[in-house]
């Protein structure tokens, strides 16, 4: 018959897979973020170059670019709704892996509780089977 510790073992098994799965998923999720960020951060660059005025252009072309401009600027607005977004994704992924993280800390502090108990509780019994030995010899029975 299995022990406690033994029975207990494939939950913290799949608790550590969980964990595992958690971690990995608030990693896609900060990368994704990261992504993000160097993206917004480029439009501001590609922005702040085309800000610069255009001095000799046609009026034609002034509006062409101040066209572009625009679209560059709604651009950086979305991506800043997309950054918002991935930020939240990715706190909610850290709470998801911070529980993961506590259930399998808990269940393995659990098993360790229990094993230490199931080897304590075998040491007695041997030290049992060592006094009862030696009080036989004492008696004179093999």
């Amino acid at each position: 018959m299995p022990s406690r510790s033994e029975r207990l073992q494939p939950a913290v098994d799949q608790a550590q897979r969980r964990q595992k799965d958690a971690l990995q998923r608030l990693a896609e999720q900060q990368q994704k973020l990261a992504h993000a960020e160097q993206q917004i951060e480029e439009l501001k660059r590609y922005r702040a170059d085309y800000g610069v005025s255009g001095g000799g252009l046609t009026v034609s072309a002034l509006l062409n670019r101040q066209q572009f401009v625009e679209r560059v600027d709604q651009a950086i607005v979305q991506q800043s709704r997309l950054i918002e977004r991935l930020e939240r994704q990715v706190n909610a992924a850290r709470e998801r892996w911070l529980q993961a993280h506590a259930r399998e800390n808990a269940l393995g502090t659990v098993v360790d509780r229990l094993r230490n108990q199931e080897e304590q509780r075998e040491q007695r019994l041997e030290q049992a089977e060592v006094d009862e030995r030696i009080q036989h010899r004492r008696r004179g029975t093999p």
